[in-house]
């Protein structure tokens, strides 16, 4: 430690994700003297076992797809496979040339960087090392694992997490996903573009479930097309090794076998044996319970990231970690509006979201009071270049402003940035129809979809 044992921080943060370092990173930069505690690595699970390395594999994908596709526009290429360790080549040297530059991020900001296991020992104090680090303020930074189901062991040889999907020294012939989630999908699309067969298992009635429906539908049109084989509606029974393999069957007696079984039914939160119910902090199955400031009912203690009953994404655990180190600088902060969150799942084709779903809209306004419409990517230019398919959906309350923006298509999660722009501006469809969008990019296709909702389409059937 830079600090003798008599130090007493502003903020001691547990935790050195997404969450924990943007926190770090902010405080410091207000002028709060801060220790950071992590065990393993800065920069978490979405820099080393997340959102990093999974993007990095799907980029992969979409190399090896586009070799096989080149003739389509006239480019003579073969392909002739996957070198899985040239893979992880390039995906661990992406992680490695960021988490370099972190780790000088921390250092520059003159924030104390403490290597250890950290456990909660006060309300204003994390043990770690054999040291008790003070702070006025602790922040709870903790993060997630891979969760599984109640007799379902992931052993790490044939039924395995999305950590050791993005270790893993080989393709799989044939893979089950268990899950349609985002990391299920996204493992699906990744695994089936290196030439695995690839069956999903989801319970829920659609993949991606919590997205609008319509894009659901997309995705699951898309990945017929692409020869993603998948099972909703029917929840999990049980899992068992065969001779070759895994046999997993669900509650209907239908029966699958594969190679591998990856188990990707979400993420749970990291809070057992660390000190925080001795503390008194309120949670609720593992996760710890806060207010809209990110504050526990603990005066002296915050928490942020997977570890609270949010959405797990890297960039809310950012906005969160940055928000605590505001209030706690004095400043005057604005509780986060998760709906005004994009959401963006990387499979191929990519699913984009921001605001509420078309059904969310008629549960809180009516039904009578809610206009969607649909622009399809068939009549957008530069989405016929690439030879991509889907639509952007509008969500707009009658008379009123856009409330959901939802699009499926190749790089659609380039476009969410504006989309976000027009729900947490309360744009009307009129006032977006005003901007000239540049054509031909996929952009435009936002643009044409606001003229056409404001009652002036262009490139699109009235």
């Amino acid at each position: 430690m830079a600090n003798d044992a008599s130090t007493v921080f502003d903020l001691v943060i547990l935790g050195g994700g997404s969450g924990g370092y943007a926190a770090a990173l902010r405080g410091a930069q207000l002028g709060l003297d801060v220790a950071l505690i992590e065990k393993g690595k800065v920069g978490g699970t979405c820099l080393h076992n997340g959102c990093i390395p999974t993007k990095a594999l799907l980029h992969a994908g979409e190399i090896a797809d586009q070799a096989r596709e080149a003739g389509q526009f006239g480019v003579k290429a073969t392909f002739e496979g996957i070198d899985i360790e040239a893979v992880h080549k390039y995906k661990d040297d992406v992680i490695s040339g960021l988490y370099k530059g972190l780790q000088g991020l921390i250092a520059s900001r003159k924030v104390t960087y403490i290597e250890g296991e950290g456990r909660l020992s006060s309300p204003t104090s994390v043990d770690v090392n054999g040291q008790r680090v003070q702070g006025r303020h602790v922040l709870l930074a903790t993060g997630s694992v891979p969760k599984s189901l109640p007799g379902l062991e992931i052993d790490g040889n044939r039924i395995i997490s999305s950590d050791h999907a993005l270790t893993l020294d080989r393709v799989p012939q044939s893979a089950i996903v268990l899950g349609g989630g985002v990391i299920g999908v996204e493992f699906a699309s990744a695994w089936k573009s290196f030439g695995s067969e690839v069956t999903v298992i989801e319970g829920l009635k659609h993949l991606v479930p919590v997205e609008d429906e319509d894009s659901s539908k997309l995705l699951e049109r898309a990945f017929r097309k692409r020869g993603i084989k998948f099972n909703i509606g029917t929840f999990f029974e049980k899992a068992e090794y065969t001779d070759n393999g895994v046999r997993v069957t669900l509650a209907d007696g239908k029966t699958f076998e594969a190679e591998v079984l990856l188990v990707a039914v979400g993420r749970g939160p990291v809070s057992a044996g660390l000190g925080y119910d001795e503390q008194g902090v309120a949670m609720d199955r593992g996760y710890v319970l806060v207010d809209e400031y990110m504050q526990t009912n603990v005066p002296t203690i915050s928490a942020v990231g997977d570890l609270v009953p949010t959405l797990q994404l890297a960039h809310v655990g950012f906005a969160e970690g940055m928000l605590v180190a505001e209030r706690l600088a004095g400043l005057k902060t604005v509780p986060i509006d998760y709906d005004g969150v994009p959401r963006v799942t990387y499979c191929h084709p990519e699913v984009a979201s921001v605001g509420i779903t078309e059904a969310k809209a008629k549960e809180i306004y009516g039904a009578d009071k809610v206009v969607a419409l649909k622009y399809s990517l068939a009549g957008n230019g530069k989405s016929k270049i690439l030879k991509t398919a889907g639509e952007i959906k509008l969500v707009q309350v009658k008379d009123g402003a856009v409330v959901g923006v939802h699009m499926v298509g190749d790089r659609m999660g380039e476009q969410v940035g504006e989309a976000q722009l027009i729900y947490n501006w309360e744009a009307l469809p009129a006032e977006v129809a005003q901007l000239i969008h540049a054509h031909p990019t996929q952009n435009e296709a936002l643009g044409e979809a606001h003229l056409a909702l404001a009652g002036k389409p262009l490139h699109a059937h009235d």
